[in-house]
């Protein structure tokens, strides 16, 4: 073997180590990122809303990993979760910014007047968490158990038939076991 063989060998060894290594570090990087992505979208919420301009918790997770979003975008977590997410990243905590909404001082979730319902199903399309039941041109309801109370029910709605509620109030009065026997018994 001439030198420069010798020597183009040791290069393409050299290089194809070097492209190894730059693998391997992106890779890390990546799962990196993965993990905070992660750890980000367990503090949110998980509304999905939409208010934070994303379309869902997890999207919003990502921008912030990416730092294409701020950690106060999200009215339903409150200051309370702009602050563990600032604690998280390493950052100073702040306010939610009033440009993306308020929430209300106690959760509120959706309930839908059944008797001027026409069972559209655009409520059902609009909800993110499936807590709306229904079928078309019946009546449908929200099971307020599951409902984040995103509000994304209310515009599509071409009736006005969804209100906002107290949560406390709905979850009480639909799971309530006089509830359930005052339904068998009707």
């Amino acid at each position: 073997m001439t030198e420069l063989a010798a020597f183009v060998l040791l290069l393409t060894f050299a290089g194809a180590a070097l492209f190894a290594n730059r693998v391997a570090a992106k890779q890390a990087e990546l799962v990196e990122r993965a993990r905070l992505i992660e750890r980000i979208d367990r503090i949110l919420p998980q509304t999905q809303c939409r208010r934070c301009t994303f379309a869902g918790c997890r999207p919003y997770a990502t921008a912030i990993a990416d730092g294409a979003a701020d950690i106060n975008q999200c009215p339903p977590g409150g200051d309370a979760t702009a602050a563990a997410l600032a604690a998280l990243l390493g950052r100073a905590p702040k306010p939610v910014d009033p440009r993306f909404g308020t929430m209300p001082s106690i959760p509120m979730v959706a309930w839908i007047d059944e008797p001027a319902c026409i069972g559209c199903t655009k409520c059902i399309q609009a909800c993110p968490v499936d807590a709306i039941v229904g079928a078309p041109r019946h009546m449908h309801t929200v099971i307020a158990a599951e409902c984040t109370g995103c509000e994304l029910c209310i515009p599509p709605c071409p009736v006005d038939c969804i209100v906002m509620r107290p949560a406390h109030e709905l979850v009480t009065e639909t799971t309530h076991p006089s509830a359930l026997l005052d339904a068998v018994a009707s």
